[in-house]
């Protein structure tokens, strides 16, 4: 009788999943997915989808001076004219128009200009020092 009663009853055969696989397969598909995202945001940026970056050539802040704690003048150079601007932490405000930078002035302000390599050997090569 034991033996017909052993014989009669269903056999659980349930695969043991262990915890460690369950994390191993939820965090290689989490990784995926933040790789595809990643993918598809270096395409968005490769063909064109996303904003361009605006080139510095259009404006170009040729001076500034600070008149108070958040207050300052700056001189902005354009294609057409270079403005003189007020700049407060609420607003901009228009000072002055003055005539655009002729080439030759630019040409000359760029030559005055050293590099740090110059302006290094120059700090090194002081008078009375030997070297």
């Amino acid at each position: 009788m034991l033996k017909n009663a052993q014989i009669g009853q269903p056999v659980n055969s349930q695969p043991v999943v262990s915890t460690g696989s369950v994390i191993g397969q939820v965090s290689s598909v989490l990784a995926v997915i933040v790789l595809l995202i990643l993918a598809c945001g270096w395409l968005a940026k490769r063909l064109g989808f996303a904003p361009k970056t605006v080139s510095n050539q259009a404006l170009k802040v040729s001076a500034s001076v600070q008149v108070g704690r958040q207050e300052r003048v700056v001189i902005v150079d354009t294609a057409d004219a270079r403005l003189v601007l007020g700049v407060t932490a609420q607003q901009i405000t228009h000072l002055h128009s003055l005539p655009p930078v002729s080439p030759e002035e630019l040409a000359s302000h760029h030559v005055a200009q050293q590099d740090f390599r110059q302006l290094f050997q120059n700090l090194v090569k002081r008078p009375g020092k030997k070297p």
